[in-house]
């Protein structure tokens, strides 16, 4: 729901900030005084039509921010497509926003952020609906009408089923198909893929093995030079020369001379402990190098015979990845798709019975589905005609017309008809209404725009309250053309409807507004030659006073009417409560 409204230099709003509660809110006023003006702001923060011309005189740039409660009915949509753009930041809470500039450029934000006029909008589909405007108003979207069907229908058990069902036929279908083309594709493939699957095999290739002989490489390569090395240092370490004793000899005096140190000073034997350890560590380098040098390796075909190798994997991994994994993997898939080609006929004798029996599945439980979904389409049309006959529209009609599609891929009906299906089921579901006797049902988006449609709109919101997710709707022009009886039981309505949702209603009538959990009047003024919208929320006695007002001009008999109205919703409100 709206939380939080704030309008800058938007038509003759100068800045405005409001704070929505949570049922039904009404917003009355003389006519020009910027009511719908406050509707028009919410339309283009929601990504509607808005350009230069909605720019307060005098300024050069208008914007509208809303803050957006989000209910557990919408966040989860809401937040996927958050956390899609990156965008998310308090789960519970969302801010929507739109400047408009003199220049004609319009800038959209969601949090703080820029973001494209396609992203404002595909939110703002979750988040209200505004009779008059299309592209807000969810129930004149076809798509729309079959997930309302089901879930006033109570289909969500019934669709699981049918869900899992039709997410196995997709996969066996998909299957079916890359087994067809690897069959169709069979003679040419089969003689690439044994030729690469040999090649890999025949290569006897080992994890890590190219690392190792790299190694080895480097070794047989510097062989002679590794032996001279290791031989300086035995030189160094065990021989010397008559011009510089060896380091064992030198080490061996430094043990003799700590020794005799040690015997006078015994504070200091723990040097002989330290010589006598460097002593042992020399000894045991000088043999481990003695055993290095007998393993170096003069073998010149052994070299040539790791170039080979090496020069062998590095083809392969030009032809089939970059590391000897790759090879391996590329070779073990080599002959899944031989086995696969190999066993293709069996393969797809296998998922065309598969696929048979899931459509017949489908078949089955699409029918189940959609006789729920008649038997509530039937209760749907009653409650709604209803409402629409409380709504002073006796004789008004409305239907939901199933259809299906002929696909000779499609299920199979007991008839011997195959028809067309999706994840939603058989069936192709539209509202159908005639608004007034003797007019033929027609699709819901085609209908007239104006306060009968407003009214059409709130019988089916009415009836549909707990199947509709849009968590607020906004009504502008409902009481075009009733009066105050009728206009009772708009308001009465209207509340129960705000039990579910909340709604916006800007009204004429008294008898509606009192109905209003929150109650703003609009009036206009003029500061310094300049025409302002000023919005003022009423309680108590200046509720009462613009109720009178409504009802003729305010009076003693007028103010009593009124506080009469405000008793009877109370009372009423108490009993629904």
């Amino acid at each position: 729901m709206i939380t939080e409204l704030r309008i800058d230099n938007f038509a003759i709003i100068h800045r405005l900030e409001l704070e929505f509660s949570d049922g039904l809110v009404t917003f009355t006023g003389e006519t020009g005084a910027g009511k719908s003006i406050i509707l028009d702001a919410i339309t283009a923060v929601l990504g509607g039509r808005a350009d230069a011309t909605s720019i307060r005189s005098g300024a050069e740039r208008a914007s509208v921010e809303a803050i957006f409660r989000l209910s557990q009915r919408v966040q989860a949509p809401i937040l996927e497509i958050l956390e899609r753009e990156d965008l998310l930041d308090d789960p519970n809470y969302l801010t929507l926003a739109r400047d408009i500039r003199r220049e004609g450029r319009t800038t959209a934000r969601i949090n703080g952020r820029s973001v494209s006029l396609g992203l404002l909008r595909e939110l703002g589909a979750y988040l209200v609906d505004i009779h008059g405007q299309s592209e807000h108003l969810s129930l004149l979207n076809v798509r729309h009408h079959i997930g309302l069907l089901d879930r006033y229908a109570g289909c969500e058990d019934l669709l699981a089923g049918y869900g899992e069902v039709y997410r196995r036929l997709q996969a066996a279908r998909r299957d079916l198909q890359s087994v067809r083309q690897a069959e169709q594709d069979a003679s040419r493939r089969t003689d690439l893929l044994t030729f690469q699957a040999e090649e890999i095999e025949a290569a006897q290739l080992r994890r890590g093995e190219d690392d190792e002989l790299h190694q080895d490489r480097t070794r047989l390569a510097n062989a002679e030079n590794l032996a001279n090395l290791a031989q300086a240092v035995l030189t160094a370490l065990d021989e010397g020369s008559p011009e510089s004793p060896s380091a064992s000899d030198l080490l061996g005096e430094v043990v003799r001379s700590l020794n005799s140190l040690a015997h006078i000073d015994p504070s200091r034997a723990d040097l002989v402990q330290q010589a006598e350890l460097a002593m042992e560590t020399l000894a045991d380098v000088s043999r481990e190098l003695h055993r290095y040098q007998e393993q170096i390796e003069f073998n010149p075909k052994r070299l040539d015979q790791i170039e080979d190798r090496l020069d062998l994997i590095q083809n392969l991994k030009r032809k089939y990845g970059g590391s000897i994994e790759a090879i391996l993997v590329y070779g073990e898939d080599a002959r899944r798709q031989l086995d696969t080609i190999a066993h293709a006929s069996e393969r797809i004798a296998e998922l065309e019975e598969e696929e048979k029996r899931l459509l017949e599945q489908i078949a089955r439980q699409g029918l189940v589905l959609s006789e729920k979904r008649r038997e509530a389409a039937e209760r749907l049309a009653k409650g709604v005609e209803a409402e629409l006959s409380d709504l002073h529209m006796t004789g008004a009609r409305f239907a939901v017309d199933f259809q299906t599609r002929p696909d000779a891929e499609g299920a199979p009906l007991p008839d011997g008809r195959r028809v067309a299906f999706d994840a939603t089921g058989l069936d192709r579901v539209e509202f159908l209404v005639a608004p007034n006797p003797g007019e033929g049902l027609k699709p819901m988006v085609k209908i007239a725009s104006g306060g009968e449609t407003a009214r059409l709109m709130l019988a089916l919101k009415n009836v549909l309250a707990r199947a509709d997710f849009v968590p607020t709707l906004i009504f502008d022009e409902i009481d075009q053309g009733i009066g105050g009886r009728v206009g009772m039981v708009v308001g009465q309505k209207l509340w129960n409807l705000g039990r579910e949702h909340q709604v916006l209603c800007v009204t004429h009538l008294p008898q509606l507004a009192a109905y209003g959990d929150q109650h703003f009047r609009v009036t206009k003024r003029v500061q310094d030659g300049r025409t302002l919208t000023q919005v003022d929320s009423l309680t108590g006695g200046n509720r009462r006073q613009e109720l009178a007002q409504m009802l003729g001009g305010v009076s003693e008999g007028t103010l009593r009417s009124a506080e009469e109205m405000l008793t009877s919703v109370r009372e009423k409100a108490s009993r629904k409560v």
